[in-house]
């Protein structure tokens, strides 16, 4: 089972366009956006228009929670005063922008998708009762929306995350910071049991020193089981697009240029 995953375009229309070209050439089993369709670029609606254009099943951000509601709130963890007056800018540009359409169908949005697999072949156990792999879909955190879940969250914290949410693999965005980790639900001395959680980083506007668009490869092979390391092949996928364009955009708008650099430094 091959499943495509990505997160957080932030209405940048050039690089959702790169990524959905790649993975049709990918031909995966499923796709799957993780949210964050809106903010810090010019094309909301386009964006939007492009996610409903291909029936992908989509889960809210942070970012179109509040702009599905109006709010001038996107939920975002500012830390300077610059960083908080320019998001000011952008939400209420994206307010301004979007159509009441688009709106509307960021608040049918769900929170979080939960899909459940069983792959073995083994047509001796066809009928018996067997325990499905959870594979859990969120944007920040199965806790809340807007929660960052960075790399450097210890293994025993994480884990307790998708213990407690219940999914054998979880994936997520938010950080815009790709990173895969096989973490052990239960405490040293204990036969393990292995969770995956994986962040897909980001599509619009990444954060890792890499300005090419990012999703995830997410394959899952008929020897996953609940509580195993084994059977789960991530691969992180990087594609060319032009950033120029999309800083350009940004920079001959009313957004804060800020936005138009960190697409370039990919900050």
């Amino acid at each position: 089972m091959k499943i495509a995953l990505f997160s957080d375009i932030h209405a940048n229309l050039p690089a959702l366009e790169a990524v959905l070209a790649d993975i049709d050439r990918q031909k995966p089993d499923a796709v799957y956006c993780q949210g964050d369709l809106v903010g810090y670029n010019i094309w909301p609606n386009e964006v939007i228009a492009e996610i409903r254009r291909r029936n992908i099943p989509t889960i809210a951000g942070n970012y179109d929670y509040g702009i599905g509601r109006s709010s001038d709130d996107c939920g975002c963890a500012y830390k300077t005063e610059d960083e908080k007056a320019n998001g000011k800018v952008s939400i209420a540009y994206t307010n301004k922008t979007i159509g009441d359409n688009e709106r509307a169908y960021l608040r049918t949005l769900p929170t979080h998708i939960r899909v459940e697999f069983e792959l073995g072949n083994n047509p001796e156990q066809l009928w018996q009762q067997q325990t499905p792999v959870s594979l859990l879909l969120v944007h920040g955190s199965p806790r809340r929306v807007n929660e960052y879940l960075f790399e450097d969250r210890g293994d025993r914290s994480l884990a307790r995350v998708l213990e407690g949410a219940s999914a054998d693999i979880m994936c997520f965005g938010h950080t815009h910071k790709p990173y895969y980790k096989v973490v052990n639900a239960l405490g040293e001395g204990e036969t393990p049991y292995y969770r995956h959680a994986i962040n897909i980083g980001s599509v619009g506007k990444p954060k890792d020193g890499d300005p090419r668009a990012g999703y995830v490869l997410l394959t899952i092979g008929e020897t996953a089981r609940p509580g195993s390391a084994d059977g789960v092949h991530v691969e992180f996928v990087r594609v060319p697009y032009d950033v120029e364009r999309a800083a350009l955009a940004v920079e001959q708008s009313e957004l804060p240029d800020v936005y138009a650099q960190a697409l370039r430094l990919a900050q």
